[in-house]
């Protein structure tokens, strides 16, 4: 008998005997949360993605507990997450966006799903995918479970005194807030009033280098979740590579919204951001 795992992002009847399956794109995410979930004790599979997915993840798993598919093979998919007994499933890690425009290999179930579609974004994509997963009877979890440990905290996460200006921050997180309602994205940089960058389908590191361009004084890097945020996909994350762009951006101060936003390796993204003399805070609302 498995014992029960507390978190507030399972559903009370999880049970952790059944199979677990990661949908695992690009990054470091997708491992992470598979070294927690396994160190849970949960019983883990993987769905894989051909120049995507990590190889070392992916070599990580046994043959029998493993598919490896093509982008936008969804009947293959889901016939994976049958043939592999998953009774769960989280999406982990992103899928390079121009893969929409070029590099997609639609089956006849991806082709009928972007039919249906009026809007192509992030929400309507993976929100009809998940529901034809959870129609084979796998549940789709948030994607914040077995991850709570990485979670954005309020308050100034680096240590020291707060030195973002609190009228900044209310303007970034509203136009944060409102770019992320219209689904374009989940980041912005401000400065004093005025919108340096906004981000778009070209991600979070492309947005901060056009920042970076303006050379403004104290920028601002807000990230957030839309307003009614499905958790189950398209989670704000925060890594080393964010760090790194912000550094070379020479952006030194970063806000995202607290119990939200995943800190990938937070205590190291931590220590490099005090490094780099950067100020990481978590906000809340």
């Amino acid at each position: 008998m498995s014992l029960p795992i507390s978190s507030p992002f399972l559903p009370a009847d999880f049970d952790p005997a059944r199979p677990l399956a990661i949908i695992a794109g690009k990054g470091r995410y997708p491992i992470l949360l598979a070294e927690k979930a396994r160190a849970a004790g949960v019983p883990l599979r993987l769905i894989a993605f051909h120049g995507e997915t990590s190889t070392d993840l992916f070599e990580d798993f046994p043959e029998r507990e493993r598919a490896l598919i093509k982008v936008g093979q969804v009947g293959h998919m889901l016939k994976a997450l049958k043939r592999l007994g998953a009774g769960t499933a989280i999406m982990a890690g992103q899928i390079t966006p121009r893969r929409l425009f070029k590099g997609l290999h639609p089956d006849l179930k991806a082709v009928a799903i972007l039919a249906s579609l009026k809007e192509r974004n992030a929400e309507s994509i993976f929100g009809a995918l998940a529901a034809e997963i959870e129609k084979i009877g796998v549940r789709q979890l948030d994607a914040r479970a077995f991850l709570e440990d990485q979670l954005a905290e309020a308050g100034v996460m680096t240590g020291g005194r707060d030195k973002i200006d609190p009228q900044v921050l209310a303007h970034g997180i509203r136009i944060a807030k409102e770019v992320a309602r219209l689904d374009i994205g989940q980041g912005v940089v401000v400065s004093r009033g005025t919108v340096l960058a906004v981000e778009g389908f070209e991600g979070t590191d492309e947005m901060l280098k056009r920042a970076g361009q303006f050379e403004a004084r104290d920028p601002l890097f807000v990230k957030t979740v839309k307003p009614g945020q499905d958790y189950r996909f398209d989670v704000p994350v925060f890594g080393l590579k964010t760090l790194e762009s912000l550094a070379a951006a020479n952006i030194r101060h970063a806000a995202v919204e607290a119990a939200n936003t995943i800190i990938l390796d937070k205590p190291a993204v931590l220590e490099k951001a005090r490094q780099l003399k950067i100020q990481l805070t978590g906000y809340g609302l």
